[in-house]
């Protein structure tokens, strides 16, 4: 009698720098498990062997930045039963969409010798922004415990459970001294979605947002803390939010702020 098909998994890449990708191959241990639980279908990173679609699940990383992947991710979409984007860049748009808030146009004309033949969009986006998701793993680049959860979570039908919270709550736990309050040192910690387990604040260093927004966090809130206890200028505030998680939709809102305060008009 034949054995039970295991599902197809399917890794994709679009804009990016290839570490959420490599976070799954760090997963060392566990990699044995998921690839005997699942069908290592479509992985370049991993393997030169290729299955046609369709996947039961595929692992997006990367922004959409061209007029190909636009229409690449659609195509994806159709191939997946179930799709799950992971990263910063594919999340939120990552680095490099800092383009969203300058001309492009401009950084093309100063980099490449021949600007016309570049096609590129205006902006950075995330794959949300393209095709339904049916989640979201954030980090840069994601913690590969909370991929394993994503991939078992698929694999028995649940719910992925992966904080909301804040760093914040990570640092209580670990017993790790505010370095904002005890030290003056800035620190995204408080707006910051947990996952990284305070990495940056157990090393006396503050918080860059790595993992992108918390649940419904109070972004002008901290922005005052630090201008007023801190003396942070706006201009501080403004680079700080902007890093690699610069077009989540709350970030991006409280650093186009600071920048008219910056640039009125």
């Amino acid at each position: 009698m034949p054995g039970k098909r295991r599902p197809k998994l399917a890794v994709w890449k679009f804009a990016s720098c290839d570490g959420c990708q490599l976070s799954l191959l760090d997963c060392e241990d566990e990699l044995l498990d998921v690839a005997g639980a699942l069908d290592i279908a479509y992985f370049p990173e991993a393997t030169r062997s290729v299955q046609p679609g369709p996947y039961d699940l595929s692992l997006v990383e990367g922004s959409i930045t061209t007029p190909h992947d636009a229409e690449r991710i659609h195509q994806i979409r159709r191939d997946s039963r179930q799709l799950i984007s992971i990263g910063a860049c594919a999340t939120a748009g990552g680095i490099q969409a800092l383009r969203n808030f300058k001309d492009v146009r401009e950084f093309t004309r100063i980099v490449y010798a021949s600007p016309q033949y570049i096609e590129t969009l205006r902006r950075s986006t995330p794959i949300a922004e393209h095709v339904r998701v049916d989640f979201e793993l954030r980090g840069c680049p994601i913690a590969k415990h909370q991929l394993i959860e994503v991939i078992s979570a698929f694999l028995n039908g649940r719910k992925p459970n992966v904080p909301t919270y804040s760093v914040c709550q990570e640092c209580k736990r670990q017993g790790v001294v505010c370095v904002m309050v005890a030290h003056g040192t800035p620190c995204l910690g408080p707006v910051t979605q947990a996952g990284c387990g305070a990495l940056c604040p157990s090393y006396h260093r503050g918080c860059y947002a790595c993992f992108g927004p918390k649940e419904t966090p109070n972004i002008p809130a901290l922005s005052q803390w630090r201008r007023e206890r801190l003396g942070a200028s706006d201009l501080e505030i403004l680079r700080s939010l902007r890093t690699f998680n610069a077009a989540a939709a709350e970030f991006e809102r409280e650093s186009i702020r600071h920048e008219h305060q910056n640039h009125p008009g």
